[in-house]
């Protein structure tokens, strides 16, 4: 016969002989951002402020119809300084172009533009746009030259991240400080981009002269024999060479929303393309008439002044 079982009559005995729990741990809470769990010891925080900030700028890059291949070269050498840039379609010049280009931004997902609108297939206009809420700023573009132009010496690992440096009078006035700031979000690739290599051996340089940003690109480069890393202080063993491309942005106007808006500065100094050609046409055509009038004064100072006859006009006249 089978041997009877002991049977227990105290709670705590009983207690004791419960079987222990095998079962998973509890899972924390999801948030959008995975499963975290809360740091011990700490009040729990929300998902927004436990996330690392990701900068997630992109830029889209586009042109007008009937642009110069000069300046379509010029917007290409942009694109490929830029991992985080997308290209589109080319985009009619008309007044309803911001309304078109906002659509794509939206549709591309992407917060800021650059926009080269070209006329009369002679003047280049950048339009730099933060979008959907603004501010958006036109410039003129001068003294353009491609990397093709230019053949320079330097080369960089295309995709790697430049370096932005600013001449000191960006911080004087507030509409080139707006600029800067500007400049440093489009033109900054963002860390950990996935096209983006993750050092930086070029620099993006931006100064002002003249009232006019000029833009230069140099490869970082450094001696062969240097195999260790360069020293935080052995910036003299570190050399500058040009890249390209070279342009020069004449600032118009800045408008407070996306592709217009409120006038929040104007250049009291730009002259349009349009006034220097007409300039230029009435003094060339200006020549013209100095010509005429000089001819007319000659003839009116020969009726004035007329000449005595000569007498030995004739005098070998019959042999």
């Amino acid at each position: 016969m089978a041997k009877k079982r002991k049977r227990t009559d105290s709670p705590a005995e009983a207690a004791g002989a419960e079987k222990p729990d095998d079962s998973a741990p509890e899972r924390p809470p999801r948030t959008l951002f995975g499963f975290k769990d809360p740091a011990p010891d700490a009040e729990p925080a929300s998902a927004a402020a436990v996330a690392p900030f990701r900068n997630k700028e992109k830029v889209l890059i586009t042109c007008s119809r009937r642009i110069t291949y000069r300046y379509r070269h010029l917007m290409q050498d942009i694109l490929s300084l830029l991992p985080h840039a997308k290209k589109d379609s080319k985009v009619e010049s008309k007044q309803s172009k911001g309304n078109a280009l906002n659509e794509l931004l939206e549709l591309r997902s992407c917060s800021s533009c650059l926009f080269f609108e070209c006329r009369k297939q002679k003047d280049l206009y950048l339009w730099m746009v933060k979008s959907p809420g603004g501010p958006s700023v036109k410039f003129l573009v001068n003294a353009v030259h491609t990397m093709e132009e230019l053949k320079l010496t330097g080369n960089h690992l295309q995709g790697s991240r430049p370096l932005l440096t600013f001449s000191t009078n960006f911080d004087e006035q507030p509409h080139w400080m707006l600029v800067k700031e500007m400049v440093t979000q489009i033109f900054a690739t963002p860390k950990d981009h996935r096209k983006a290599k993750p050092f930086h051996d070029h620099v993006f340089a931006f100064s002002i002269v003249d009232g006019h940003v000029w833009f230069r690109n140099y490869q970082i480069s450094v001696p062969h024999n240097e195999i260790d890393k360069v020293d935080k202080g052995g910036l003299d063993k570190m050399t500058l060479i040009e890249v390209g491309p070279r342009f020069c942005l004449n600032p118009i106007k800045i408008f407070g929303g996306s592709f217009g808006g409120p006038t929040w500065y104007e250049n009291p100094y730009y002259i349009s393309p349009n006034q220097i050609r007409a300039l230029e046409k009435r003094q060339r055509a200006g020549k013209y008439v100095k010509k005429v009038k000089a001819k007319v004064r000659r003839k009116m100072h020969e009726m004035e002044n007329t000449l005595e006859p000569d007498e030995f006009a004739e005098l070998w006249k019959g042999e």
